[in-house]
């Protein structure tokens, strides 16, 4: 899925697991005027994309990525991610910094622990009916109406007829992030339940000195939306009223 001028700086962004490239059209629809938006199915997960599921931790993802910029005609890009997809984005612009120019990432995997008492959680609450586990997993902005939110609803639909990964995030070491050179936003939810976003928000300015954290008080896994603060690092314009 594509939009925005053809002309405008490319953004590849990369959903979450048990999502789709669906899942951008809003943000998409609000970067169009400044931005050219490409969201991807990634591979192992809902829509299009290949099935396979490569282990995570070596090169197959950086080199799938290689293949759909190539794909794309596209040389440099900035990056979006979310949880899987954040991941995903932080191992890419690690492997290929030159290529990635600007990376904002939403409750990425990878740099905090990954939590294994809601999964427990998740498995006593399955005889319930997977719309409450699912929601007890996205936390708030899922209760506040999971089908009237594009995540949301593309998470519940795909919870039925959808195998998650059972594999935990290998989290990156410090040499690892210190070669994110580029501009880095990281948005955290402040009541993430499968992350630990503390210990995410510490590392970054520890590791990254481009990175700014961004945390949203009471938000969960699945975050409000949040178009217009990373549209801010995508065209530079928070970096830029700092230095003014």
């Amino acid at each position: 899925m594509a939009g925005g001028p053809e002309d405008a700086p490319p953004v590849v962004v990369l959903h979450g697991s048990g999502s789709n490239a669906a899942r951008w059209r809003g943000e998409i629809a609000g970067w169009a005027r400044h931005r050219r938006g490409y969201a991807v199915d990634v591979i192992g997960e809902p829509g299009p994309s290949a099935p396979s599921r490569p282990p995570m931790g070596t090169e197959a993802y950086a080199l799938w990525l290689d293949d759909v910029l190539r794909a794309l005609s596209l040389s440099r890009v900035a990056m979006v991610g979310e949880s899987l997809g954040g991941w995903l984005a932080l191992d890419y612009a690690a492997r290929r910094p030159e290529r990635v120019t600007r990376l904002a990432v939403l409750n990425p995997g990878g740099v905090g622990r990954q939590r294994i008492g809601v999964l427990l959680k998740a498995i006593l609450l399955r005889p319930l009916g997977r719309r409450r586990t699912l929601l007890s997993m996205l936390g708030p902005a899922a209760r506040d109406g999971v089908r009237d939110t594009a995540p949301g609803r593309f998470a519940l639909l795909g919870s039925g007829h959808f195998r998650y990964r059972r594999q935990r995030f290998p989290v990156f070491d410090d040499a690892t992030l210190r070669r994110l050179t580029m501009p880095v936003l990281a948005i955290l939810g402040g009541r993430e339940a499968l992350l630990d976003s503390r210990q995410t928000a510490r590392r970054f300015p520890d590791t990254v000195p481009t990175a700014r954290v961004q945390q949203v008080p009471g938000a969960g896994h699945l975050l409000p939306d949040r178009t217009d603060a990373v549209l801010d690092v995508l065209t530079g314009s928070t970096a830029e009223s700092r230095r003014a």
